[in-house]
C-alpha cells in the first residue's frame, strides 16, 4: 500500500533522486529557464517555490538553507540579490511550466520550466 508516500521515484534510489532535482533547481536558478521532461519540472516546482520563498527573506538563516539545498555559493547570491528581489512584492507562483511537445528518441513528454516575469 502507498498510504501518505508522497512525489514520485522516477526510478531512482532517494539519494540520486534528491541529487537530481537539487542540480535542476541550481540549473533553473542560473538560467531561469530549462527544458526537461514533465514529471521531472513538476515534481521541481514546489522545491523551486520553496527556495524563492526562502531567497526572499534573504537573512543569514535563510542563505545557509539555501547553500544546504543549492550547489554553488554564486548560485545562492544570485538567488537572494536577484531574484529575491524580483519576486519581493509576488506572494507565490514564481515558476511556469509548458509543455512542449514529445522527445523523438523516446517519446517522453518534455517541458519548459521557467520564472515567470
Amino acid at each position: 500500500m502507498r498510504h501518505r508516500m508522497t512525489g514520485r521515484s522516477l526510478g531512482r534510489p532517494s539519494g540520486e533522486r534528491i541529487a537530481l532535482f537539487r542540480g535542476l533547481v541550481t540549473e533553473l536558478i542560473r538560467y531561469e529557464k530549462i527544458r526537461t521532461t514533465l514529471p521531472k519540472a513538476k515534481e521541481v516546482r514546489p522545491i523551486a517555490e520553496k527556495a524563492i520563498t526562502l531567497a526572499k527573506r534573504g537573512d543569514l538563516n535563510a542563505r545557509r538553507l539555501l547553500l544546504g539545498r543549492l550547489y554553488g555559493d554564486e548560485i545562492v547570491d544570485k538567488a537572494i540579490h536577484v531574484l529575491g528581489l524580483r519576486f519581493a512584492d509576488r506572494p507565490g507562483g514564481y515558476t511556469r511550466i509548458t509543455r512542449i511537445g514529445r522527445r523523438l528518441g523516446d517519446n517522453a513528454e518534455m517541458a519548459v520550466i521557467e520564472f515567470v516575469e
